[in-house]
């Protein structure tokens, strides 16, 4: 009985010391939830840091020196959630882990993506390659069939990709070169949902290349330069952005702010999208002067800059208002599943002023004389009732 007793002590003592062993965190890093969430960001690390576990779920190594890890990382079956951002890379890590859900290598030197790059990642949802110098990239037909998030913007695209994978639900091209769309490159893509082309260099578009999106919800089209005067072409995209039931934001030719269904939410038209459009002659728009109404819109920015594409929330007066407006790629409840794990830099856009908000604050001491008097009043009582305490 007392040798059984022994053994399994034995064996339990043996369990314990393997799971310290097991969960030893890098003395660089941080880590947590078992130690299979690491944090390894900011480190000046050159290569991946000494005793990371093999069951590991998120390695966030970004704003690091890295440029490149090789085929180090396929060691990590059970890795998930993948950050490389900001960094030194010139390509992809060869051989990354197959069960993938969110690799995030924005702010590096990638210049081209490569079909073997994405060729057998099953599971990927997210890929965000934003802020690169990438020119070209390589889709392979049926790849990537859980993709659902594709971040492309800030790159130096003159076409946009061909061969994108068919499942995915938001693409981000905007802040690229951009002239042509490929006809028929975007027929399979149903369920694209988001699509952001603003602030490339569109003058048109083949007709009816929009026209098999039939899950779009949100595309920008502002900040291009559209040939205006070539009417015929340009006439058939108003029509398609007329009757489209997405919201577009930036009609071209700044022939008004938003098309599609937002005519239907904006009676009145009192939302200013200035942003989204350009004005006749090519003039930025983010450099123009507002002199109406408070602008209720931010300057339209990529993901990795700000929230992808999209709106500052909260400052909307009317509840219904923001709901319809706050179509971020990336929302508040869901930064896990569509943004990086790192804390990106701000966007050089200026944050809309709430000046309505300043003038109620005014006119609630400027027009209730009353309201002054009366703190007047109360002071002057409270100090007589001091001075008459102390004598």
């Amino acid at each position: 009985m007392l040798s059984h007793c022994a053994s399994v002590l034995a064996g339990l003592l043996l369990f314990l010391c393997w799971s310290l062993v097991g969960s030893i965190c890098p003395s660089v890093c941080s880590c947590s939830r078992g130690h299979r969430v690491v944090d390894c960001s900011s480190r000046s690390l050159r290569r991946l840091p000494p005793g990371l576990q093999h069951n590991i779920r998120s390695l966030n190594l970004s704003y690091n020196s890295l440029q490149g890890v090789g085929s180090q990382l396929s060691h990590y079956g059970h890795l998930r959630t993948l950050d490389l951002s900001y960094n030194h890379l010139d390509r992809l890590p060869s051989a990354l882990p197959r069960a993938l859900w969110e690799l995030h290598a924005a702010g590096n030197q990638l210049r081209s993506l490569d079909k073997n790059d994405t060729a057998y990642h099953w599971n990927l949802q997210v890929l965000d390659l934003s802020a690169n110098e990438l020119e070209r990239v390589v889709f392979i037909n049926n790849t990537l069939p859980s993709l659902h998030t594709l971040n492309l913007s800030h790159n130096r695209f003159w076409t946009v990709p061909t061969n994108m994978p068919h499942n995915v639900e938001i693409v981000d091209v905007s802040h690229n070169y951009l002239v042509q769309i490929l006809s028929g490159s975007l027929d399979r893509l149903h369920r694209l949902a988001r699509f952001y082309l603003h602030a490339n260099r569109f003058s048109w578009v083949p007709e009816g290349v929009f026209d098999l999106l039939t899950g779009l919800e949100v595309m920008t089209l502002g900040d291009n330069p559209w040939a205006c005067e070539e009417e015929e072409n340009i006439t058939r995209l108003l029509q398609w952005a007329e009757k489209s039931h997405a919201l577009i934001l930036g009609c071209p030719c700044y022939t008004r702010p938003t098309c599609g269904q937002a005519h239907v939410a904006t009676p009145g038209g009192e939302w200013h999208y200035a942003s989204y459009t350009e004005q006749p002659l090519g003039a930025d728009a983010r450099e123009l002067e507002h002199d109406g109404p408070p602008i209720r819109a931010a300057v339209v920015t990529s993901g990795y800059l700000a929230k992808s594409a999209l709106l500052e929330p909260g400052t909307y007066e009317d509840e219904e208002d923001q709901r319809l407006l706050a179509w971020t790629a990336t929302s508040s409840n869901e930064q896990s599943t569509y943004t990086s794990t790192t804390t990106r830099p701000r966007s050089t856009a200026k944050r809309p002023k709430n000046g309505k908000a300043r003038s109620k604050g005014h006119r609630l001491t400027a027009q209730n004389p009353q309201f002054v008097t009366l703190n007047v009043l109360l002071t002057v009582a409270a100090l007589t009732a001091q001075l008459d305490f102390f004598h």
